[in-house]
């Protein structure tokens, strides 16, 4: 083969994978906390995916939705107010020295959420549970031991 044939060749393909490779990372998906409707989708689709699988009826499927309520209102606990985690990292950064005391109290008030917080989910999630027949709560267990982390998908 012609060196410059060979040449022209190398540089198509360099440019080849170039282009491929800012077209697939090219993209900016959306970063950031969701929206509250977007919340509200995936909790739908949620609740629906559980009450598909487990077959609940209407009084499993009602304390089904007591529990997403009560997860969906924690992680709106835990988040605060819309852009408060980018401010108070910046107002702890923002003098010459780190504000150990401030960064303190932050955590504190997490902690705080977590402990009112948790009890009214726990009781909700055990309500829920409690309220499946036998042959579901297998189903739940099953669920549980197939689904190892994040790269084991089962």
């Amino acid at each position: 083969m012609k060196p410059w044939i060979r040449r022209t060749f190398i540089v198509l393909t360099g440019v080849t994978v170039l282009a491929g490779g800012l077209a697939a990372c090219g993209h900016r998906p959306h970063h950031g906390p969701a929206s509250p409707e977007q919340v509200a989708e995936w909790r739908g689709k949620a609740v629906e995916r559980v009450s598909r699988k487990l077959d609940l009826d209407t009084a499993q499927r009602q304390k089904l939705d007591v529990l997403a309520d009560k997860l969906v209102a924690q992680r709106q606990a835990m988040m605060g107010p819309a852009g408060e985690p980018r401010e108070a990292m910046r107002a702890l950064v923002a003098g010459e020295k780190f504000d150990r005391a401030r960064a303190l109290h932050l955590l504190d008030e997490k902690t705080r959420v977590l402990q009112v917080a948790t009890p009214e989910v726990i009781n909700a999630l055990a309500d829920f549970y409690d309220s499946l027949n036998p042959t579901q709560q297998a189903e739940v267990r099953g669920f549980l031991e197939k689904r190892r982390g994040w790269f084991q998908r089962g």
